[in-house]
């Protein structure tokens, strides 16, 4: 079990933390419990209604520990279907 507040992950900076935390995203078990696509959906419905796909990548990243700019093309459309779907 991981207790790392969710500022800490990999490819997540403040801003991304404050929006996740608002939406009571505060640690990666937080994370890894509704994934990367229902967190963005969260951050997106309450705190940044305007917020980029990066943010969807950059949450798959932290999760994996990878760099967003590294998920195969076919992960970032996976988590776009999903996320229309």
């Amino acid at each position: 079990m991981s207790t790392r507040r969710i500022g800490e992950l990999r490819g997540l900076g403040s801003v991304s933390a404050r929006w996740l935390e608002s939406v009571g995203i505060i640690r990666e078990d937080d994370l890894r419990a509704i994934g990367a696509v229902e967190a963005f959906a969260r951050v997106r419905l309450a705190a940044a209604p305007d917020v980029s796909l990066n943010l969807l990548y950059a949450l798959e990243g932290a999760l994996r520990d990878v760099d967003w700019r590294v998920l195969p093309s076919e992960v970032k459309q996976s988590l776009r279907t999903e996320l229309s779907g």
